[in-house]
């Protein structure tokens, strides 16, 4: 069960790992802005709750762009850390993520790839349907889940985990995501998020190996809000 505290919202946390579910604008780790990131947010929250002198240790796992939403994972331990990033590498995690696009796809369910290269400069990723020099193959699967007024909800499963690469390669069939100027959308959101939610996760725990189901809810907003 999820709960807030420093405004975090937990949805699972034991000795070794600590999930929560990211607000946009939040980021993960710390970056050029100088503004606090989440991972040091938790650990004042660790510190605070356990009483914990001196440096606490906490490994970040993964991260989610500063306007997405959802699951992040950190390790509280650097074994839970070690074998979390194996069971990444061994592609052993399911990560699902929901989408709301204004274009809907021409087909209603479909496994993209696609070469990815990265532009330092403007931070941003372009997709190629062939490999050229620097690109990382890039596959994701998704599927229409709900269609509203204006928008349509999409599932997504990630094969690979390139940067950007959900908000590059929808935007490359001609469906960017609501609010994402940056891959082609034609307006901003209000707060700046985008509507992008890192919905669920499914692993082996990996210390006490028990199965562990997640889903993350959605922000409050009108249009999440016609989602569920």
């Amino acid at each position: 069960m999820a709960s807030t505290k420093n405004n975090l919202q937990i949805l699972f946390e034991d000795n070794h790992l600590i999930i929560v579910n990211k607000r946009y604008g939040d980021i993960v780790q710390g970056d050029k802005t100088g503004d606090t990131p989440l991972s040091e947010i938790v650990k004042e929250y660790i510190k605070e709750k356990y009483h914990k002198p001196g440096n606490v240790f906490l490994g970040v796992v993964h991260r989610l762009d500063r306007p997405t939403t959802g699951i992040v994972v950190f390790a509280k331990t650097s074994k839970a850390l070690e074998r979390f990033n194996k069971m990444l590498r061994n592609k052993t995690v399911s990560k699902t993520y929901w989408a709301v696009v204004k274009n809907k796809p021409a087909k209603e369910a479909d496994t993209l790839t696609g070469y990815l290269k990265k532009n330092p400069k403007n931070n941003k990723s372009t997709s190629y349907s062939s490999e050229i020099e620097g690109s990382k193959k890039a596959i994701l699967h998704y599927k229409l889940i709900k269609s509203l007024n204006n928008y349509h909800l999409l599932e997504v499963d990630l094969e690979t985990g390139r940067h950007h690469q959900i908000r590059c390669q929808l935007s490359a069939i001609g469906s960017p995501i609501k609010g994402d100027l940056k891959y082609g959308f034609d307006r901003s959101n209000k707060n700046a998020s985008i509507h992008l939610h890192a919905r669920k996760i499914e692993f082996t725990h990996p210390v006490s190996k028990e199965n562990i189901s997640l889903i993350a809810p959605t922000p409050n907003d009108v249009i999440w809000d016609a989602c569920n």
